[in-house]
C-alpha cells in the first residue's frame, strides 16, 4: 500500500515538473517573440510548416487543398510578418470519357491563400503576426515547352482586416476580392502570370 502511493506521488511530480519545464519553454519563446527575435519566429514558423508537410490530410480538408498547403516554403520573416510561397494546381474529372477542368489553378489558389492565411495568423504556437503574404505559383510552359513556375496570385493578408471575418461562410474567391489579392485572368478564363506583391514589414 506503501509503495503504491510513493509509486502514485513520484508519478505526480514527474508529470508536474514536465508541465512547468513545458510553460517555461512556451513563455521562453513568447518572450523572444515580443521583443521582434526574427530568428526566434523564424524557427517557430518553420517548425509548424515543417508539421504541416507531413500531417495527414485533415477531416474536412479536400485533398488537393491540403497538397498546395504541403508545398508552402517560408522565404521572409520580420518581426511583424512573414512571406511564403506555395503550389496551386487545378482539378480535373473525366466527364463523357475525357478530362476535364473543373477547377482552375487561380480557383485553387485563392482557396490555398484563404487556408494559410487562417493557418498562419492564428495556427502557429506562441506567435501573433500582424500580416502574412502569401505567393501562389503554377506551372507555365515556355517557348521551348520546358515548364516554369510563375506566381498567378499574391495576397498580403492583415489581421485587422479579417478579424472580424467569419471564415467558414465566406467564399475563397471574395475572401481574395477583400485582402486585394493581386492575380490577372482574361474573360475566357486564361491565367496569366504576375509579379508578386513586393515584400514589406510596415
Amino acid at each position: 500500500m506503501v509503495y503504491g502511493i510513493v509509486a502514485v506521488i513520484v508519478i505526480l511530480l514527474l508529470i508536474t515538473y514536465v508541465i512547468l519545464q513545458e510553460t517555461r519553454a512556451q513563455l521562453h519563446w513568447r518572450g523572444l517573440v515580443q521583443a521582434g527575435d526574427v530568428n526566434a519566429i523564424r524557427e517557430l514558423l518553420e517548425n509548424e510548416i515543417e508539421r504541416w508537410h507531413t500531417e495527414r490530410v485533415p477531416k474536412d480538408v479536400p485533398a488537393l487543398l491540403w497538397h498546395g498547403v504541403q508545398t508552402v516554403e517560408l522565404t521572409d520573416v520580420s518581426p511583424r510578418g512573414a512571406r511564403v510561397n506555395c503550389s496551386a494546381e487545378g482539378e480535373y474529372s473525366l466527364v463523357a470519357g475525357r478530362r476535364v477542368e473543373t477547377s482552375s489553378p487561380l480557383d485553387e489558389a485563392k482557396k490555398i491563400t484563404m487556408k494559410l492565411a487562417d493557418m498562419l495568423l492564428y495556427e502557429v504556437p506562441n506567435v501573433k503576426l500582424d500580416h502574412v503574404q502569401i505567393d501562389v505559383y503554377t506551372s507555365f510552359r515556355d517557348e521551348g515547352g520546358q515548364s516554369q513556375p510563375r506566381c498567378i496570385l499574391s495576397t498580403r493578408v492583415e489581421r485587422r482586416a479579417v478579424e472580424d471575418l467569419d471564415w467558414e461562410a465566406t467564399p475563397s474567391a471574395e475572401f481574395v476580392e477583400v485582402t486585394k489579392g493581386r492575380y490577372s485572368a482574361d474573360n475566357n478564363g486564361a491565367i496569366h502570370a504576375i509579379e508578386p506583391i513586393p515584400w514589406s514589414d510596415s
